[in-house]
């Protein structure tokens, strides 16, 4: 559950108090300041916080959609308290702040954080909806069955998630040589790079989707602060033309925004984390706006 020792620092874009109540929100926003299981440079335990603080600077009017997203309703929960010495134990936390979201009908919008965290959503909202898939954006595979000791870490996270339920990886620019084996024999469809075909990506998701952004899967240009990034990602453009695609021709139930490492790049990643974020929500909440 969420720590109870926490209060949130802030409330997601500033919304105001008659927006942010969770009873009436669509959104609920939980914070995962966790990085236990990173191994070159760590740091992602702030990105939850900095993804908050930048949000507090946003329009709430989005000039593409034509409308105030916050209107939904965005309510910030305060933050999960982080298990450092259990990976698989955080997992496990993380599933149980979520479930009970997920049983409201919320959007859980899980800022991260390292990767691992995904799998205690995708955990929750499979309680939910059996049927779930899950839409994977990363420059990394994640495939691996062991890392640095442990089946539960950012570097496994994908691997933990298809023995769970069905999932597409799109923007992958490294894998090692286990990982190339697997998605040779078929556990899992990936396409590699900025490239992607929209009707073999969707015709691998199932009705009910979870999105997990790991924000490597971007450009280093746009999106240096990250641990491990990549050259040749995703623009602004690709991810949200990739998003907005998925969330009219599925339904979204929940997604995370992970990986933010804020010490290793300028302010403006963790304003672009907070702009994804929340046009992603938008996407969700208004999938038909501009058809």
């Amino acid at each position: 559950m969420a720590g109870e020792n926490f209060s949130p620092p802030l409330r997601f874009a500033a919304v105001p108090g008659s927006l942010a109540r969770l009873r009436t929100s669509r959104i609920a926003v939980l914070p995962v300041p966790y990085d236990a299981t990173t191994d070159w440079r760590s740091g992602q335990r702030e990105g939850p916080m900095a993804i908050l603080e930048a949000s507090q600077y946003m329009e709430h009017y989005d000039v593409e959609l034509g409308l105030e997203i916050s209107q939904v309703g965005i309510h910030t929960l305060p933050p999960v308290e982080p298990l450092m010495g259990d990976p698989q134990a955080m997992v496990r936390r993380v599933a149980r702040a979520v479930a009970p979201l997920a049983r409201a009908g919320k959007v859980v919008a899980l800022l991260g954080g390292e990767h691992t965290l995904t799998l205690g959503a995708v955990l929750a909202y499979k309680d939910r909806f059996p049927g779930l898939s899950v839409l994977h954006l990363d420059a990394h595979a994640d495939l691996r069955d062991w890392y640095l000791g442990t089946r539960y870490s950012h570097a496994t996270v994908l691997r933990r998630v298809v023995e769970e339920c069905p999932a597409v990886a799109v923007g992958v620019r490294s894998l090692c040589a286990e990982e190339a084996r697997i998605v040779n024999g078929g556990c899992v469809r990936v396409w590699y790079g900025d490239t992607w075909d929209e009707a073999q990506v969707m015709g691998a998701l199932s009705s009910q989707v979870y999105i997990t952004v790991d924000l490597d899967v971007l450009d280093p240009s746009i999106m240096a602060a990250v641990g491990t990034p990549e050259p040749g990602g995703l623009s602004w453009e690709s991810i949200t033309g990739l998003l907005k695609a998925v969330t009219r021709q599925r339904q979204v139930v929940g997604f995370d925004v992970v990986e933010l490492c804020p010490r290793e790049g300028p302010g403006a990643c963790a304003y672009l984390a907070a702009k994804l974020a929340y046009k992603l929500m938008g996407y969700i909440t208004h999938p038909l706006v501009g058809e």
